[in-house]
């Protein structure tokens, strides 16, 4: 995915573009709606600091989801109206919303046939 004018890339776990722009480019996504990050003990400071500082300047982007792979825990940082992210945070047993999308699910359905160590 296309970040900066200055050609850095960057490969989110997922993520969801709505526009049209994007559709003629085969190798990158330039406006991303929502970008998603699953957490790993050795990615989770960068994907909460320098990633994110970078995702920022995404003029398209309107959510920011970060996925635990070590507990039940999704955190989602939105844009509000007045341009701030607001973070919003899922545990066991909530309903995690993408916004952005317009999609909902069970936190479970997120975390099924997941086996944690340790």
């Amino acid at each position: 995915m296309g970040i900066s004018k200055n050609g850095e890339f960057f490969y989110p776990d997922l993520l969801v573009t709505c526009d049209d722009r994007d559709r003629n480019s085969a190798k990158a996504v330039f406006y991303p709606t929502l970008i998603i990050e699953v957490l790993s003990p050795s990615t989770e400071a960068y994907n909460r600091g320098g990633k994110f500082a970078r995702y920022h300047q995404l003029t398209s982007l309107c959510e920011y989801m970060l996925v635990s792979s070590e507990q039940v825990d999704v955190e989602a940082f939105r844009l509000n109206e007045r341009g701030k992210w607001e973070l919003t945070s899922y545990g066991e047993g909530d309903l995690v919303q993408l916004a952005s999308i317009n999609f909902e699910c069970a936190i479970a359905a997120i975390y099924e046939d997941v086996n944690f160590l340790g």
